[in-house]
């Protein structure tokens, strides 16, 4: 069964860098859209920031300092998050839309991954 797989998260102090990575089991599928949306304790999900053929997508609170990314070609996608703030803690979680050989375009989502800026 194809599973959406995160990884790069942890914790992290006021003004450092994270990578977020987001792929699937099976490492050739390609990754059309992805996006990359976050909670915060208390707080409602918000997208923090998409990809997609036709372009990028950032959350207000984001721009300028979390750049999405896909690799050539899109199996992977990324999210470098720079200047990391307290407020950014919370789950991160993956949805992407992947190309598959079997069922073409499906839907899926991650598990999602804690990110923690605290010092």
């Amino acid at each position: 069964q194809v599973r959406l797989e995160e990884a790069g998260g942890g914790s992290v102090q006021p003004g450092g860098s994270l990578r977020l990575s987001c792929t699937t089991s099976e490492r050739f599928f390609r990754v059309n859209i992805a996006t990359w949306y976050r909670q915060a304790p208390g707080k409602q999900r918000e997208l923090a920031a998409m990809i997609s053929n036709l372009g990028t997508k950032y959350a207000d609170s984001v721009k300028g300092r979390f750049t999405i990314s896909r690799d050539n070609p899109p199996t992977t996608a990324y999210l470098q998050m720079d200047n990391l703030k307290p407020e950014d803690t919370g789950v991160y979680t993956c949805e992407a839309n992947v190309w598959t050989p079997q069922y073409g375009s499906v839907d899926y989502a991650g598990q999602g991954i804690q990110v923690t800026v605290s010092s």
